[in-house]
């Protein structure tokens, strides 16, 4: 059951002098997403085809991860009247494809799906976090906080049915540590890359994944504080086995906010040598 409707947000409230014109592309990118939740379902449906528990948990995340799309996108275009979030949404639905009809997970085991799963879910709830707070535009900021308090309560429903196949797989540490990292890397993939072409450029200009990746995350990374850092890796942590707190996930979230910090400013460099060339 959803814990709030898009109906419920005060779109009177929209003030477009307060809109940071940085964010949008974000938004617009976020968008296309957060609405593919039916599919992300469906894959899940057929991992867990014998639990109908959590095909139902599923269900019920996919529902709401649609509506933060929709909420999204609704904002999009009131921020930009020209935008089109139907038409964006159909074309990043037509180039990005996830396997709808696995029967077992990529991630080897149904443990390691869970906890990818987390790893999914620890990095929105972070970012959403960081941009409701970055943005002084009265309706992002609700409709930001409402998903984050969401991604947060998929974090743990994900943990508590990860936790239980955990009881059966026995993943050892290392195993489980393995997966969370390479579910982290993956945020380079196309998901993300592609979402933002869809959402901010031409169908008539062609896709390309550095040029999109770097105007992503030049932009993204921007808007995230040492607080959302720490609160994240204190997430991954838990998921992994480790203690959420205590001096190495303090050490950790230290060298990860580092780390940020220079992906950022070399993603921005990079869209800006880009944006460059192309001019």
């Amino acid at each position: 059951m959803k814990h709030w409707r898009i109906e419920e947000i005060d779109w009177a409230r929209f003030d477009r002098v307060r809109v940071d014109p940085d964010i949008i592309p974000l938004v617009k990118a976020a968008a296309m997403v957060e609405r593919n939740g039916t599919d992300y379902a469906a894959y899940l449906n057929g991992v867990f085809q014998d639990d109908p528990a959590f095909r139902a948990a599923a269900d019920n995340w996919a529902v709401e991860e649609v509506q933060h799309g929709d909420a999204l996108g609704r904002w999009a275009m009131l921020a930009d009247p020209g935008w089109d979030y139907a038409a964006a949404f159909a074309r990043y639905r037509a180039g990005f494809k996830i396997d709808v009809t696995a029967d077992a997970s990529i991630r080897g085991s149904r443990t390691g799906e869970l906890i990818a799963r987390c790893m999914v879910e620890t990095g929105t709830s972070s970012y959403y976090s960081a941009l409701g707070e970055a943005t002084e535009e009265p309706v992002l900021k609700s409709i930001c906080k409402q998903i984050a308090a969401d991604e947060f309560r998929h974090f743990k429903l994900f943990y508590d049915h990860m936790r239980r196949y955990l009881a059966r797989e026995n993943l050892s540490f290392v195993q489980r540590l393995r997966i969370a990292a390479g579910r982290i890397t993956e945020s380079e993939d196309d998901e993300l890359a592609f979402a933002f072409h869809c959402g901010n450029e031409s169908p008539a200009q062609a896709y390309d994944h550095a040029r999109c990746l770097a105007a992503y995350m030049g932009g993204a990374m921007a808007f995230y504080r040492f607080r959302h850092v720490e609160r994240g890796m204190g997430m991954i942590f838990k998921a992994v086995g480790l203690p959420p707190r205590g001096r190495l996930s303090d050490v950790s979230a230290r060298l990860a906010w580092q780390l940020i910090q220079r992906r950022q400013r070399r993603f921005a460099q990079r869209s800006a040598a880009l944006l460059a060339t192309a001019a």
